[in-house]
């Protein structure tokens, strides 16, 4: 419950205020005439994205959000009061889907961004718009027009700069622990992490921000385990860090695991820059790095780096290859830290 990516909810904008049927009767007025005013507009539905969330756990409590419907018009040519708009506040990364779940009708990819889901109807014309020289006292008014309403699916994709992959116990949430402040679960079974963590890793004086995605098996694209559904999360990351487990007694077959994960889920995942890198080599001796390393990089066909997140040997080697895959407009200067001022009463 701490962490949710998916959710339904349902929009309805305003309705529109009818319009006014009114004559002007007063003491001395000979030529009163037709004075309706128009009724207001109905409130739009609006989605912003907004900072400071990661999850879309409010739209667990509240699915249902209504605009406020115009007010009607009013004799002496008084327009109604626009209805209120409501505002829909999300994280950036959020895809809004039509109701097939497929149709994507907004993806909020910048801070700030607007885009009105559900847009108010109109307020109906009192009998003032009516009036004309055949018809000097018009008895008809138009009605507000009717909300939107629709159903919307809301889908978060982390930003993230760099992905973490791997089988479940491959070390991602060690290498993410030993590089940035985050604090995600360690143990020694499969499936600790269940969620997506992001942190923020610092090397030579830059920052980006490295999502850890919950391991796959072998039949994720199936459902298996806790299956597929978080890898749309590194959809928007520039680089993918492959970790694979230096202790199991086939690193081959673990990495063919993970690639064949990334086909089968489709889109330009498997496409993406990928850095492969042989973890917890701490537990290795020489000759076990030297067969396991060369396995891979035939396995693979390129280059394999080697790391662990316990000893931290090779972890900045790993941290400069993959900045180096990043773009500089996706990378933020590290800024340092202010020293606090003394306490003084």
């Amino acid at each position: 419950m701490k962490f949710l990516d998916l959710t339904k909810v349902y929009v309805r904008s305003g309705a529109g205020g009818n319009g006014c049927i009114s004559f002007r009767r007063e003491k001395y007025i000979e030529y009163g005439g037709p004075d309706g005013g128009d009724g207001g507009c109905g409130g739009d539905v609006i989605a912003v994205a907004v900072d400071g969330l990661n999850t879309l756990i409010d739209f667990r409590y509240q699915q249902h959000f209504f605009a406020e419907n115009g007010q009607q018009g009013m004799g002496r040519q008084r327009t109604g009061k626009d209805g209120e708009d409501i505002i829909l506040r999300v994280p950036v990364g959020t895809e809004i889907l039509d109701e097939d779940e497929e149709t994507v009708l907004a993806d909020m990819t910048e801070l700030g961004q607007t885009v009105v889901l559900a847009k108010g109807g109109n307020g109906g014309w009192g009998n003032l718009h009516f009036k004309s020289s055949t018809n000097q006292a018009p008895r008809r008014a138009n009605p507000g027009q009717y909300g939107v309403e629709r159903t919307l699916w809301l889908r978060l994709k982390l930003i993230a700069d760099a992905g973490l992959l791997g089988l479940p116990n491959a070390g991602k949430s060690t290498f993410l622990a030993a590089t940035s402040n985050a604090r995600p679960k360690i143990a020694d079974y499969p499936f600790t992490t269940l969620h997506p963590n992001l942190g923020v890793v610092g090397v030579d004086n830059v920052e980006f921000v490295v999502a850890d995605i919950p391991g796959l098996i072998e039949g994720a694209h199936e459902g298996r385990g806790i299956g597929d559904r978080f890898l749309g999360h590194v959809e928007r990351c520039a680089v993918l860090l492959h970790l694979i487990d230096g202790t199991s007694e086939d690193v081959v077959a673990d990495y063919e695991t993970i690639i064949n994960e990334l086909e089968a889920y489709g889109g330009d995942l498997a496409d993406k820059p990928r850095i492969t890198v042989l973890n917890k080599i701490d537990a290795l001796d020489d000759d076990e790095r030297a067969e396991k390393l060369a396995a891979l990089e035939q396995a693979s066909g390129g280059s394999v780096m080697m790391m662990s997140g316990v000893s931290r040997e090779g972890l900045n080697e790993v941290l400069r290859a993959v900045r180096a895959q990043i773009d500089d407009d996706r990378l933020r200067l590290k800024t340092a830290g202010e020293e606090p001022e003394p306490w003084r009463p």
